[in-house]
Order: structure tokens, then sequence, then C-alpha cells
């Protein structure tokens, strides 16, 4: 098993907390206008502590998530051969349209083979 595959394995792992962690929370509501004063009902005990987690666990989860794609970029194997394009190979290429072919296999005949009449 290589270090990109434990890698992509624990980013659908960490995805799969995330969209739980994102649906089991309640949606806030009012936007910018609560949190900048407009909204000023207080949370009771546990369920603003229950908010808080999962608030934090959210950003957990996100910003663990983006180490975990920055890290699977570099165990991506990406073979041992150059980086070059593979238009630049002129060796595979297929020949060009416009140049002619080999020459038809019943041709006229040149002047110089005609005979006399």
């Amino acid at each position: 098993m290589s270090t990109f595959t434990i890698f992509l394995f624990l980013i659908v792992v960490v995805a799969f907390l995330l969209i739980v962690v994102i649906m089991v929370q309640n949606p806030k509501g009012g936007g910018l206008s609560s949190s900048l004063g407009g909204g000023s009902s207080q949370q009771i005990g546990g369920v603003k502590k229950t908010t808080d987690f999962l608030d934090k666990s959210t950003w957990t989860l996100a910003g663990l998530m983006l180490v975990l794609i920055l890290l699977s970029n570099v165990a991506i194997n990406r073979g041992s051969g150059t980086l070059e394009s593979k238009a630049l190979d002129t060796e595979n290429t297929a020949q060009p349209l416009n140049t002619p072919a080999a020459a038809p296999l019943n041709t006229p005949a040149t002047p110089s083979e005609e005979t006399p009449e």
C-alpha cells in the first residue's frame, strides 16, 4: 500500500466526518446581524458547549483535510521519467497528413521507357 493510498483513505474519512459534523449543527440564522449584536438571545448550559465543540471540530477537521491534501500531493508517485511534455516527443508522433505517402504501385511509364512508333 503506497503512501498516497493512505493519504487518500484519510482524506475520505475526514471528509465523511466533516459532513457529519456540519449536518449535526443547528443553523445559526441571522447571518452577520446576529454576530454584530442584533441577536441577543443566550444559549443555556450544555447547548452552548455543544455548539462550541461542533464549531471547533469543524475548523479542526477542515484544517486537517487541507494538510492531508497538501501532503498527498508530495506523496504522488510521478514515476522515474523526465517531466518533459509528450507533445515534444518526435519519435512516437505520426506522419503529418500533408506529406506525400509512398509511390503508388501502378505508376505510369516514363517517356524514356516508351517505344517510338
